[in-house]
């Protein structure tokens, strides 16, 4: 960060590249001149650099956001309106799925492809996607979200989970389709769904039968595991307990998340903390999408205990849910707007949760514009960081690595 004055326009010298966005106010302090050499932000532009100039307009720098859930495959985004019918628990939502991706008429992967890309001109750095495997699809969501993962390289970052929507007790065939995209080198991390509701099987042993599968997996292939609970009480604790406990006795530490957690949600006081000591001793994180008061983790609490957590999507515009947009400025408003946060400090702390909570769940580094992170920013009118929270005013400039992917909300 240096207050670099030259004249503006590039310098054709040799040495390393480099871009300087001048006049910029990181987290709307005083403004400054961001320097990015190489991708990462530097104190000063090197000797013998080529420099470019990127003039920032006394606009803010705030860090751009990691989505840690959401399910590109399902989405309906820019496709005709589709009207969604009553539906009570899961087994009814997966039919709907089935008969919306059989009525949309454009390819998986050109309909993730579209959302991604909107998700990353709105600062979205990275995500964690999940694609459902199940006898219905095949492995179609998963290649079609790889297919645009690849055609968005360096400009989002895609950690892609084959998620078995549809059960693996409930759904034969669900194992064999996991263990093909595993050993395919098509995934970076196998899910599972509610191993003790849902996904159940007989009620007794089912839930060891999924649990098995997905960590077997996972263990053969060097895979992250991600797994769907939405279960409460006991039936989500449960298996949250014996997660934790294969987790530590497989050594997958730091490779294991659970998505939701509804369960713990609904803990207070002393169980929660007990519940958070556990997940940490096992470094467990946990990923949440803000869809209630109700349902929403307690994060702030769970951070203090060690736990990770990050924020996340979910599904956009599918056939669970009409809502959705994919821009996670949007979600951090929504989640302020569930925790019925009010202060600044509040305010900040959810879009933390965003940028850092997610960096860390997904093993990248914080965007926290000091010299050494990445060069991954965007510039917005604003005030302040609480007041940009609030205000979600657009994305002026996007930029990835050092160089800008967007401007005024849209690719470039």
């Amino acid at each position: 960060m240096t207050n670099h004055t030259a004249d503006a326009g590039p310098r054709t010298v040799a040495g390393a590249s480099a871009t300087v966005f001048r006049d910029v106010r990181p987290f709307g302090g005083p403004a400054v001149d961001l320097v990015a050499v190489d991708g990462v932000l530097a104190d000063a532009v090197p000797d013998g650099a080529v420099v470019e100039y990127v003039d920032g307009g006394g606009r803010l720098a705030l860090p751009t956001l990691v989505d840690t859930h959401i399910h590109p495959d399902k989405t309906a985004w820019g496709e005709p309106w589709h009207s969604r019918r009553p539906a009570r628990g899961i087994a009814e939502y997966v039919a709907g799925d089935v008969e919306l991706h059989r009525a949309l008429p454009t390819p998986v992967a050109e309909r993730a492809r579209r959302l991604m890309a909107h998700a990353a001109a709105q600062g979205t750095r990275a995500m964690r996607a999940h694609a459902d495997v199940a006898p219905a699809y095949g492995l179609k969501g998963v290649i079609g979200v790889a297919e645009a993962r690849e055609k968005l390289r360096g400009v989002l970052d895609v950690q892609l989970v084959a998620f078995p929507q549809h059960g693996v007790e409930r759904a034969p065939g669900a194992a064999e389709l996991l263990e093909e995209a595993a050993a395919g080198g098509l995934i970076d991390a196998v899910g599972g769904i509610d191993p003790a509701g849902f996904d159940s099987g007989d009620g007794t042993s089912g839930e060891n039968r999924q649990l098995d599968l997905v960590f077997g997996i996972a263990e053969r292939h060097g895979l992250a595991i991600d797994i769907h609970l939405h279960d409460v009480g006991e039936r989500g604790l449960g298996p949250l307990r014996d997660i934790a406990a294969r987790t530590e006795a497989l050594g997958l530490r730091g490779k294991v998340t659970i998505s939701h957690a509804f369960a713990v949600a609904a803990l207070s006081g002393r169980e929660l903390d007990a519940t958070a000591d556990l997940l940490a001793s096992a470094d467990i994180a946990l990923t949440t999408v803000a869809p209630s008061a109700r349902t929403v983790l307690p994060f702030r609490r769970l951070a203090e205990r060690g736990v990770r957590v990050g924020l996340g999507s979910d599904g956009v515009r599918d056939n669970w849910s009409p809502y959705g947009n994919a821009d996670m400025l949007h979600r951090v408003w929504l989640l302020g707007w569930t925790r019925d946060v009010r202060l600044d400090e509040e305010l900040e702390a959810c879009f933390r949760l965003a940028a850092d909570g997610g960096a860390e769940l997904l093993g990248l580094p914080k965007a926290d514009l000091r010299p050494g992170a990445p060069a991954d920013f965007m510039l917005v009118e604003g005030e302040c960081l609480p007041q940009v929270v609030i205000d979600l005013p657009r994305r002026d400039v996007v930029v990835r690595a050092g160089r800008v992917v967007a401007r005024d909300g849209r690719l470039v």
